[in-house]
């Protein structure tokens, strides 16, 4: 509470009532430094995506349905949980109240969506408030940005920009303003070090309609030998430049991406332009990888599930007879994915959570949570794995030593929607929101539901989590060929236990048909399984997909493995 306090003692000094705080930094993205992570130092709150609303009085955190647990766990005693798309902002404040935001922070587009209120007064402070009352030495990451390879890429950056520009003059615009890094990196084949699970250059860029490319990033991170491969289109300033940079142009037209261009940049646009808002173009041409990003992601997923695989045989041998806890499992895990030269980080912090943290959906372990593997619980692992030419993510839910039938039914249940998406036949037309309801559909015979989407997208030596396509309510873009998704239906029974079965999918195109073909290769644990649930159809899925689980790992496994793997893709 006592850092509550600070923050409210400032309220007064900028004529407010409260203040929002996000947990994003000015880049967007999904992770943030430690030192950056404003909302876990006000709320205690560490899961990745939410924000704050705190007032004089009363004080609420705002999560998605995979975190309404969590939000309860960690900032239940000082916050109010309010579970989106349940609770909205614009839904509880009813009075008039003057809220103030750090411009850098939020983006117009989401402001307007949380708080379309006529009685909220937002009021943007260009001093961040949390900043005023956390004395801390922020990470300064002066690490270079590098350039992957064409041969990993499959494109060049000229072959890109062209794609790009012929979007950019059909929006009949003269730049691109784009501010998600990610997208700057897929553009120029370029990366960084800039967050612990994904290669991000942080970066901005404007591209002009005659193909020039102004690159703003930390000038430190470019070293002479990245600028001497850089093509010559591409002029590089320092971040601090962008607002002179801007000054400069007049009566432009600008398009900015609604998701990512900040309050602080759109107003500073807007002083002498014009603003298109839109959603970047780049995202829709990164989710359609090129055949060469395919080829990786496969290579990527064999060694992967290699790993994986050999973790479960490992876990499941020994998880009587020694002291595993979820924290040691994880780190073994980890231990067998740094064996592959090509790893280069995890993609997200892994969940490893048996019995009720199981239930979390996001859990994270640490020292006070941190639970003992043993006979009868169900443990979830969640895991994944940055290559330096592909990311991967997968969820097995293994049994150790489980005998209860409802538990072997709901599994069964739940491989039942994962079967369905995997199975679902796509046409020119097929959406993530039609595709998640085949995937609740055997739950829901029995009223059971899970509170979360059931696949994202997924990046190529990129974000783990990525857009616009993806499985779930409400999203109607439309799959095409080079799609990289995560199908991953589950159930959570709170305090008891979590179940999700997840592999990541592409979507291929043989003889003018559009289909889901699974990249993620580990066994999926049968003794969960309850066969009289499962049709013939879904058991001749099961069995094809152990046979190509089998094919592509048994050259990895020794002897004792190669047993084990042989029985684990045996047919049911």
């Amino acid at each position: 509470m006592e850092k509550i306090k600070k923050l409210r003692k400032l309220f007064n000094q900028f004529n407010l009532d409260g203040y929002i705080v996000p947990k994003n930094n000015n880049f967007f993205g999904e992770y943030v430094a430690t030192s950056e992570d404003n909302l876990k130092y006000i709320s205690n709150f560490t899961g990745s995506a939410g924000f704050v609303v705190v007032l004089k009085n009363e004080n609420y955190l705002f999560v998605d349905g995979r975190y309404t647990t969590q939000a309860n766990i960690q900032s239940g005693k000082n916050y109010k949980i309010c579970t989106i798309p349940k609770e909205y902002p614009f839904s509880i404040f009813n009075k008039n109240l003057n809220l103030g935001f750090d411009p850098k922070l939020h983006t117009d587009n989401s402001l307007k969506k949380l708080f379309k209120n006529t009685f909220i007064k937002l009021k943007p402070i260009n001093k961040n408030l949390i900043d005023l009352i956390w004395k801390r030495k922020k990470n300064l990451n002066i690490k270079p940005f590098y350039l992957i390879k064409d041969l990993d890429a499959g494109e060049k950056f000229e072959s890109k920009l062209s794609k790009l520009n012929k979007l950019i003059k059909l929006n009949k615009v003269d730049y691109l303003f784009t501010t998600a890094s990610e997208n700057v990196a897929w553009l120029l084949n370029i990366r960084g070090y800039d967050t612990d699970y994904s290669p991000l250059p942080n970066s901005h860029a404007f591209i002009g309609k005659n193909k020039e490319v102004f690159l703003f990033c930390n000038l430190k991170k470019i070293n002479k030998s990245f600028k001497s491969k850089l093509n010559k289109k591409i002029k590089i300033f320092d971040f601090e430049q962008i607002p002179l940079f801007v000054y400069n142009l007049s009566n432009k037209k600008i398009l900015t991406d609604v998701l990512t261009c900040s309050v602080f940049f759109k107003t500073i646009i807007m002083k002498n332009n014009f603003i298109i808002e839109k959603q970047d173009p780049i995202y829709f041409l990164k989710s359609q990888k090129n055949r060469t990003e395919i080829k990786n992601s496969i290579v990527s997923h064999i060694y992967d599930g290699a790993a994986l695989t050999k973790f479960i045989f490992w876990l499941k041998d020994n998880f009587k007879t020694k002291k595993i806890t979820e924290i040691s499992a994880q780190e073994k895990l980890l231990k067998f994915r740094k064996k592959n030269k090509s790893f280069h980080s995890l993609s997200f912090p892994t969940i490893s959570g048996s019995g009720p943290n199981g239930a979390i959906i996001h859990y994270k372990a640490n020292k006070k949570s941190n639970r003992l593997l043993k006979k009868g619980d169900v443990y979830l692992v969640d895991s994944g794995g940055q290559y330096l030419f592909g990311t991967t993510d997968v969820t097995r839910t293994l049994s150790l030593d489980v005998n209860s039938t409802k538990i072997k039914e709901i599994f069964t249940r739940v491989l039942k929607g994962h079967i369905a998406v995997s199975s679902y036949e796509l046409n020119q037309n097929s959406n993530g929101d039609k595709i998640d309801q085949a995937a609740r559909k055997p739950l829901k015979e029995i009223n059971l539901d899970y509170p979360h989407g059931t696949g994202h997208g997924v990046g190529c030596f990129l974000n783990v989590h990525e857009g616009p396509q993806g499985i779930s309510r409400g999203n109607q873009v439309k799959f095409k060929e080079g799609m990289i998704t995560s199908n991953e239906p589950g159930f959570y029974k709170k305090n008891h236990f979590g179940i999700r079965i997840e592999n990541l999918t592409y979507v291929k195109k043989t003889k003018n048909k559009l289909k889901f073909e699974e990249l993620t290769l580990a066994p999926i644990d049968k003794s969960l399984i309850d066969k009289k649930f499962l049709t013939g159809s879904e058991k001749h899925w099961l069995n094809k997909y152990h046979q190509k689980v089998f094919k592509n790992l048994k050259t990895f496994m020794n002897n004792s493995e190669l047993i084990q793997l042989k029985q684990a893709c045996s047919n049911i």
